[in-house]
């Protein structure tokens, strides 16, 4: 069937009163930008509480257009429809009804519902003469097919406004609010399942992004900064491009390895990690940190472990996973992309330098008298990790140093 146009419905956006023409706006921009890498031309309108993609071109790739919009935070459902221009003359209507359901679904066993909706109030027929007269019709061309206003298979949506709009199928969208009505977050990106889902959730709710990546090379290879990278790039078809910072922790880490207790290697690597990506954060006009940390995951996730690490942070510490089960998260990983990259065989720094029997339940007064002594030995080298951190611009298919 070929689409003129598609709808596009959203869900929070309508309840945001005398500002919704501010998300609006963005939801607008968003969806322009993730059809330039669709083929064909089109055009992005809004309408009294509606917003249009218009087709404008024949020769649209109609699966690539809505995989573009199935990327958009802010899209609850894509509706392709059938525009006819207005006519006063019911025919008209009639024709274009029948036409769309007999290529929808043919003669087919179906039950529906036809449902209008009368914007354009010059229209001489009320929503329900419509509804009544087009469900006749309907059952008149289509012997099998049956109504059914409680369950119906499909729900015949008419809505007669500049044009008279068909469509029967809605296809969900990811939801959430459209990209920068939030303001703009710092990631703490590792090579592991979490990071990049807790990147995605924030995101959904309308957050940019940035990210921080710790490399330690040698201990880290090439290959796992790579890995990194090809996370932000996944992540980024769903937030568009995010500047990645790769902060060098080899010395840093080899510091705490050798002058702290072993056992608190793992909370006190945290803490670091946490202030330099606050200093990133704040240099970058980033209004919070966002983990991908889990209730009782690792030792460094225990409710203690995470009070003693918030206490080195001015900034909030956003953690969308807080709560969920592991297998949560993967379920989430597989939907977006990243699963299979982030399960590749390449180790972090989070996963070197581990201690054998980390604490669980450290004492905050007790993991600050151990830093005391490491901070004169460090403060240097958290300097020159801020300052001399490699900052590459993320997006799909590429990426550019700054």
């Amino acid at each position: 069937m070929q689409y003129q146009a598609f709808l596009i419905k959203y869900a929070e956006i309508g309840t945001k009163g005398k500002n919704r023409y501010v998300f609006e706006d963005a939801l607008v921009h968003d969806i322009r930008m993730k059809l330039k890498r669709a083929t064909g031309s089109y055009s992005v309108s809004r309408e009294r509480g509606r917003i249009y993609v218009n087709v404008k071109s024949e020769d649209y790739d109609y699966e690539e257009c809505i995989d573009a919009l199935r990327h958009v935070f802010g899209i609850a459902g894509i509706a392709p429809m059938v525009q006819v221009p207005l006519s006063p003359d019911f025919s008209v209507l009639e024709n274009a009804v029948l036409s769309y359901f007999k290529e929808a679904y043919g003669d087919s066993n179906v039950s529906f519902k036809a449902e209008s909706r009368r914007a354009e109030k010059s229209y001489p027929m009320t929503s329900p003469e419509l509804d009544q007269e087009l469900g006749h019709s309907i059952l008149e061309a289509f012997p099998n097919a049956r109504v059914d206003v409680h369950k119906p298979d499909v729900k015949l949506r008419v809505e007669i406004r500049q044009y008279m709009n068909i469509y029967g199928k809605i296809i969900p969208g990811l939801g959430g609010m459209p990209l920068g009505t939030n303001g703009k977050a710092m990631l703490l990106l590792s090579g592991g399942i979490d990071s990049p889902v807790a990147g995605y959730k924030v995101a959904k709710r309308g957050a940019l992004l940035e990210a921080t990546y710790f490399h330690a090379p040698p201990y880290t290879s090439e290959r796992a900064k790579i890995k990194v990278m090809d996370l932000a790039k996944q992540v980024s078809t769903y937030t568009g491009p995010i500047l990645l910072h790769v902060v060098n922790f080899t010395d840093i880490q080899l510091a705490i390895y050798e002058h702290c207790p072993h056992e608190e290697l793992t909370i006190i690597m945290r803490r670091y990690m946490m202030r330099i990506a606050e200093a990133l954060a704040y240099k970058n006009n980033c209004i919070g940190l966002i983990t991908g940390e889990s209730i009782g995951q690792v030792a460094s996730q225990t409710l203690q472990s995470l009070v003693c690490t918030n206490e080195v942070c001015t900034l909030p510490v956003y953690r969308p996973l807080i709560a969920f089960d592991k297998q949560e998260i993967v379920d989430v990983a597989q939907e977006i992309g990243t699963y299979e990259t982030s399960i590749e065989p390449y180790e972090d720094c989070c996963t070197i330098f581990v201690a054998k029997h980390p604490v669980t339940k450290p004492i905050p007064e007790k993991i600050r008298k151990s830093e005391e002594k490491l901070a004169p030995i460090v403060a240097e080298m958290v300097e020159k990790a801020i300052n001399e951190a490699e900052a590459i611009l993320m997006r799909k298919d590429k990426a550019a140093e700054i």
